[in-house]
C-alpha cells in the first residue's frame, strides 16, 4: 500500500458517495443509501475503481471515534444515569430475544445451535453511527427517544467487549471454560470501573486546564486540534489500555469534555471533519457486500432480516413499554434499533475465524446489514408517524419552539456589548451572550449571566445558543462574515428579530439580504453624532434635529429604514 492508494480511496470513496448521495437524494431516498451503493461501486465485487478495504475502514473509524465524541459532549451524565434503568435491561433482553430467535430459524437450516447464538448476539448489535445520524433528521437525538437508544447501544457496546473476550475461551477452552470466563469477566468489568474512574479525573482536572491553555491562545487551529487529539486519543487509549471499543472510549470522552464550558466549541470543532470521515464507514460497509451472495444465499439473508427488521424492534419496543415508558416512545426507539453495523461485524470476523460462522453467514449478516441501513431511516419516519402521542419533550416534526419576544442572543461582550447587555437586563430581558473570550465567559457566569464560551462562526453555535425559541439576535460585534451567520439565525428561526452591526458602509447591502431586520454602520452613525455636535448650540425643536438625523441616515443607508 503506498501514498497514492491512501490518497485514491480517500478522493475516490468521497466522490462515489457524493454522487450516490446526491442521487439518492433527488430520489427522495437517504443520503446513506448512495453511500452504500458507493461502497459496492468502489469494492471489490464489482468491476471498474476498487479501492483499499483497509484505507477505508481505517478513515471509517475515525468518522465512527468523531461521531461517538459528538453525541458524548450533549450526552449529560445525568440523562445517561436516567435512562440506565431502560438500557441495561432492555439491551439485555434484547440482545437474549435475539440470539434465541437467529438460533431457532437457523436450526431448521441445518445450522448448529452455538453457531446461530452467536450470529445472533452478533446482529443484536445496532449501528451507533446510523442511528445517531437517523435520529438527528428527525430532531429526535437530544430527546428521550434519542437518550434511551443511545444509551442502549453504549450498553450493547459493552456487551460486545464481553463476547470478543469470551468466544474464544468458551469455544477453545474445553472444560477449564467456565472458570476462564469467569475470571475474563471480572476483568471485564474491573477494566470498565477503570476507565471510567480515569474518564471522570480527566474530565474533572486535566481536560478543562489543558483546554484553558489552550484557548488563552486564541488559536482556533490549535483548538480544533486540541479537540482532536482527545477524541481520538482517549478513544485509542481506551481500547489499548482498558480492552473496551475504540467507539465506548470517545463516547465517555465525548461526556468528560462536555462537563467542562468547553463543550459546545468542542462539538462545532468536530463537526465538518466528522461528516466527511462518517460517510466513509458507510462506503466502508458498501464494500464488504458481494452481489451475488443475494442468489447465493437468499433464504439464510431473509432469516437474518426477519430477525432484524422484526424481531429486534418487537422485542425493544416491548421491553421499553414494559419498563414504563409510553408507546409513543417505544415504538420509536424500537424503530431506531432495526439494524445492524459496524460491531456486528467485529463480532462476526471473530466468530468467522473461530469456525463458528460460514462465508454463508457472513456474507447474510453484511447484506442484511446494508439492506437494514438503507431501510432504517424509512422504518424510523413510519414510526414516528404511527406513534398514537409524541413523547414528553418530543416536538412534533412541523413544529418548532415557539419565539419568546423576551429571550435575546447577544453574540460579542466588548464595549458595544456590554452596554446592550446592561440595558436589556434592565428590561428583564433573558440574555445568552456568545464570546470567544473565556475570561469574559467566567466572569459572566460567576455573575450569575448567562454565557456560551464558542465561535458564532462555527455551525452549531447558535443551536446551541437556544436560537430556535429566541426572540431576538444582536451582532454587537463586527464579526467576520457576518451576513452569513444572519443567513444561518433566519434558517433556524424565521421569526427572530436581528440586530446586526458593521464598520462600513459598504456592508449594509450583505447583512440586509441576508435577513437582518436593522443595521447599524459605524460610519453612518460616527457621522449622524458629529452632526448632531455640531448643531448642538442651535436652538432647534427636538422634532427638527430627529428630523435632521434620520433624514442624515436615509441618505446614508440609502433608505429610511435601517
Amino acid at each position: 500500500m503506498n501514498e497514492l492508494s491512501v490518497l485514491m480511496t480517500f478522493a475516490g470513496g468521497l466522490a462515489a458517495a457524493l454522487v450516490m448521495g446526491y442521487i439518492a437524494h433527488r430520489m427522495k431516498l437517504s443520503p446513506i443509501v448512495g453511500y452504500l451503493i458507493a461502497g459496492i461501486a468502489v469494492g471489490p465485487f464489482t468491476p471498474g475503481y476498487i479501492a483499499h478495504q483497509a484505507v477505508a475502514e481505517q478513515f471509517a473509524e475515525i468518522g465512527v471515534i468523531l461521531l461517538l465524541f459528538g453525541i458524548g459532549l450533549r450526552f449529560h451524565i445525568k440523562e445517561l444515569i436516567s435512562v440506565w434503568r431502560i438500557a441495561v435491561p432492555g439491551a439485555l433482553i434484547q440482545s437474549v430475544f435475539t440470539a434465541a430467535a437467529m438460533a431457532s430459524l437457523l436450526r431448521l437450516a441445518g445450522w448448529s445451535w452455538s453457531s446461530g447464538i452467536v450470529l445472533g448476539l452478533a446482529i443484536s448489535v445496532a449501528s451507533t453511527v446510523v442511528m445517531a445520524l437517523v435520529l438527528a433528521e428527525r430532531h429526535d437525538l437530544h430527546a428521550p427517544i434519542g437518550h434511551i437508544s443511545i444509551g442502549w447501544t453504549v450498553v450493547e457496546d459493552i456487551l460486545t467487549v464481553t463476547y470478543l473476550l469470551l468466544l474464544p475461551i468458551v469455544f477453545t477452552s474445553g472444560i477449564g471454560g467456565g472458570e476462564s470466563a469467569g475470571k475474563v469477566l471480572s476483568l471485564i468489568t474491573l477494566k470498565i470501573i477503570a476507565l471510567v474512574i480515569s474518564v471522570v479525573i480527566l474530565g474533572r482536572w486535566v481536560i478543562p486546564w489543558a483546554l484553558g491553555r489552550i484557548a488563552f491562545t486564541r488559536s482556533r487551529e490549535l483548538f480544533t486540534l486540541a479537540i482532536l487529539v482527545l477524541a481520538i486519543g482517549i478513544a485509542v487509549g481506551s481500547s489499548a489500555i482498558f480492552g473496551v471499543s475504540m467507539a465506548l472510549g470517545a463516547f465517555l470522552a465525548g461526556i468528560a469534555v462536555g462537563r467542562s464550558e468547553f463543550a459546545a466549541r468542542a462539538a462545532n470543532d468536530a463537526l465538518p471533519m466528522r461528516d466527511a470521515f462518517a460517510v466513509l464507514f458507510f462506503v466502508s460497509i458498501g464494500m464488504l457486500f458481494d452481489p451475488r451472495s443475494i442468489v447465493d444465499e437468499p433464504l439464510l439473508i431473509g432469516m437474518v432480516l426477519v430477525v432484524v427488521l422484526l424481531g429486534k424492534p418487537l422485542s425493544t419496543m416491548l421491553t421499553v413499554k414494559i419498563l414504563g415508558r409510553p408507546l409513543s416512545v417505544a415504538l420509536p426507539v424500537g424503530a431506531a434499533l432495526s439494524q445492524i453495523g459496524e460491531f456486528s461485524f467485529i463480532l462476526g470476523t471473530v466468530a468467522r475465524d473461530l469456525g463458528l460462522i460460514n462465508d454463508g453467514g457472513w456474507n447474510a449478516m453484511v447484506a442484511a446489514s446494508i439492506i437494514s441501513i438503507a431501510l432504517n431511516p424509512s422504518i424510523y419516519k413510519m414510526a414516528r408517524k404511527l406513534s398514537s402521542k409524541r413523547a414528553e419533550f418530543n416536538l412534533p416534526d412541523t413544529e418548532r419552539p415557539a419565539p419568546d419576544p423576551n429571550r435575546c442572543i447577544l453574540v460579542g461582550y466588548g464595549p458595544v456589548g456590554k452596554t446592550v447587555h446592561r440595558l436589556l437586563a434592565e428590561r428583564g430581558a433573558d440574555v445568552t451572550v456568545i464570546e470567544l473570550n473565556l475570561d469574559t465567559v467566567r466572569q459572566l457566569k460567576f455573575n450569575g449571566c448567562s454565557a456560551l464560551y464558542g465561535d458564532v462562526l462555527r455551525h452549531g453555535t447558535l443551536e446551541e445558543a437556544g436560537i430556535t425559541s429566541a426572540g431576538s439576535l444582536i451582532l454587537s460585534a463586527d464579526v467576520e462574515d457576518g451576513a452569513e451567520i444572519v443567513r444561518q439565525a433566519r434558517m433556524l428561526n424565521p421569526d427572530l428579530r436581528i440586530l446586526a452591526r458593521c464598520s462600513h458602509l459598504r456592508d449594509v447591502a450583505a447583512l440586509r439580504n441576508a435577513g437582518a431586520t436593522i443595521v447599524a454602520a459605524g460610519e453612518a452613525e460616527v457621522a449622524v453624532a458629529l452632526a448632531e455636535a455640531v448643531t448642538d448650540s442651535d436652538d432647534s425643536a427636538n422634532s427638527t434635529i430627529k428630523a435632521q438625523r434620520e433624514s442624515i441616515r436615509s441618505r446614508l443607508y440609502g433608505t429610511s429604514k435601517i
